[in-house]
């Protein structure tokens, strides 16, 4: 087993019969240098010091002490006094290999008296390393101490009194042991509560000496009655296997540090097992960690997933590339329009403007200032006012510029039936009609905008299902059913418009614009039928640049196709600006 082990470490708590015996058969087989960490009955037994192959082995073992006079009386033995006891004589004859007294054979060699015990290098005159021993030396003053406090008593002048002929009871001799405290060469000698002993071990390491031999160093204390911090005191550096300073390591595996799991290796022991990078939204932050935690809600493991950070929050804000970009966007198309309004007003009395109702041209240029103006509520942190005013506020303005085209529109038609034999149609489509058409619309989807905010407004979400890495802070719309009730009435407006302008696309006076606004409503249907799929489809702050993307780019179709020529024609072709020509009917006549 051991030499095909591939474990470094070896902990071996068994007696020194059995280890000896392991360690004999591991000298007959070569095998890798181990480290070994031993229990006291085998760290501490200097007849195992022989096996050269636990060098760097270290255990905790009882304290050892010098007993005094111990050495001297050990040694105080001559051939006399051996060959009184059997034990002793047995002794003599094995350490200096002769025989005493009678009966020895021809060849045996006769102790004569010159044999010198103090020159005798064995356990048995090794007093250095005596544990168990100092265990027993220090039990028997311990009783000794217990029965001096029954027979004895000490009085007021210092002086003792002791009744040897006192009758001593088990009962009182345990008694009095619990409450014993001495100290014996310097060993301090107690019990506590339950009657055990302080804890107080050596920490002993296994290390050679310059002629290879190997000896017990002491290297640490442990003592059980410091400070739990304070209990193992390493005193001198611990020389591992191999005569290394560096501590062994014997793993099967790595530590698994934070940010990962253990997973056990089918077929293989407990400490074999494979490092698993924790999963999304799941972190360790301990090393070798069996299970991965689960970030709350609102937070996301880091890179090294070891802790939970906050997700970032995302929104389309006025900062951003592309929030800079809509804003300038909103902001130009709304100076443009109040330019052209500028440009109207100072040329008022021209014939271009009077011919294409004045009055509805204004109040378009005034909504589409409001169309490209409120695409700006879509940007920057959603709050509950910003969420109730984007879709309100662009529905009730794109349903005012959407009705003052479908008022122009229908002036247009109305204009060219007027001209017909005995038609008195713009009698009843004149300024008045035109404004109540306006506002009866707007009214209408005022309405309903107020409807939606009363029974289910739009409200500001936190989205954590989109991403999971980030946070995205968006506007709920409340009720869908009020969402898509304020676009299906535009929709409804711009076709009606749409269908309108196309009929009356041929008109054949130069002021005809119904070419222009079929033009206009085409870019806008398309834009806004393109929005639906796209807006469906976008994730995240990306939603809200699509509907703005849908607003401006309709919202410039409308002034560029409605406008822009008109402009062109006041500011740099002044000579059709006139009555005249806009009178003027094209080549082809219509026909009737």
């Amino acid at each position: 087993m051991f030499p095909s082990s591939t474990a470094r470490v070896v902990v071996a708590f068994v007696s020194s019969w059995d280890m000896r015996t392991l360690l004999e058969e591991m000298d007959r087989l070569p095998s890798p240098s181990r480290q070994w960490i031993g229990s006291e009955s085998w760290v501490t037994n200097p007849d195992m010091l022989r096996f050269g192959l636990c060098a760097g082995a270290i255990g905790f073992g009882i304290q050892r002490s010098v007993i005094p006079g111990l050495r001297d009386f050990l040694l105080d033995l001559s051939p006399q006094k051996v060959s009184n006891s059997p034990l002793l004589t047995e002794f003599w004859e094995g350490a200096f290999g002769c025989r005493l007294g009678k009966g020895v054979g021809v060849e045996e060699k006769v102790c004569d008296g010159s044999e010198d015990i103090q020159q005798l290098q064995v356990p048995y005159t090794d007093t250095s390393q005596l544990r168990v021993t100092n265990m027993v030396y220090k039990a028997v003053y311990a009783i000794a101490h217990a029965i001096h406090s029954i027979v004895c008593e000490e009085r007021g002048n210092s002086t003792v009194n002791c009744d040897k002929n006192l009758n001593v009871k088990q009962t009182q001799v345990l008694e009095r042991l619990r409450r014993v405290n001495f100290s014996r060469n310097g060993y301090q000698v107690s019990f506590d509560a339950n009657g055990d002993p302080v804890a107080t071990y050596e920490l002993v390491n296994w290390q050679r000496r310059e002629s290879g031999k190997m000896k017990f160093v002491t290297v640490g204390r442990y003592d059980a009655s410091l400070a739990p911090d304070q209990r193992l005191d390493i005193e001198k550096e611990i020389t591992w296997v191999k005569n290394s300073t560096q501590v062994p390591v014997s793993v099967c595996s790595e530590s698994c540090p934070p940010g990962t799991r253990k997973a056990i290796q089918k077929g293989k022991p407990v400490c074999c097992y494979d490092c698993i990078q924790c999963g999304e939204g799941e972190i360790s932050n301990n090393t070798d960690s069996s299970d991965c935690l689960i970030c709350p809600e609102e937070y996301w493991p880091n890179a090294e997933r070891d802790r939970c950070i906050l997700k970032p929050v995302e929104f389309l804000s006025f900062h951003e590339v592309l929030g800079i970009i809509l804003t300038a966007c909103s902001v130009g198309g709304a100076c443009l329009a109040i330019a052209t309004a500028t440009i109207f007003y100072r040329h008022r009395t021209s014939a271009i403007v009077r011919a294409n109702n004045s009055e509805l041209s204004f109040l378009l240029l005034f909504s589409l200032t409001l169309c490209f103006l409120c695409s700006l509520t879509f940007i920057g942190r959603p709050s509950e006012l910003s969420c109730m005013l984007r879709h309100t506020v662009f529905g009730i303005t794109f349903v005012l510029c959407i009705s003052c085209v479908l008022g122009k529109t229908i002036v247009v038609l109305m204009a060219f039936r007027a001209t017909l034999p005995a038609s008195n149609v713009m009698k009843w489509f004149g300024p008045p009609q035109q404004r109540l058409t306006v506002v009866s619309f707007t009214f209408v989807q005022a309405l309903i905008c107020t409807l939606w905010l009363v029974l289910s407004p739009p409200f500001p979400i936190k989205n954590l299902t989109t991403y999971k890495e980030k946070i995205i802070l968006e506007c709920d719309v409340g009720s869908a059913i009020g969402f898509w009730a304020v676009l299906s009435y535009i929709g409804l407006l711009a076709l009606l418009c749409f269908v309108l302008a196309f009929l009356a696309r041929k008109l054949p006076d130069n002021f005809n614009e119904a070419k222009f606004i079929t033009f206009s409503m085409l870019i806008f249907c398309a834009v806004w039928i393109t929005f639906i799929p796209a807006y469906v489809s976008s994730p995240g702050k990306f939603t809200v640049a699509v509907e703005i993307f849908a607003i401006i780019t309709s919202s410039f179709g409308l002034f560029f196709l409605l406008f822009v020529p008109k402009c062109f024609i006041i500011l740099f072709r002044p000579e059709k600006n006139t009555k005249k020509h806009l009178m003027e009917k094209t080549s082809n006549d219509i026909r009737y």
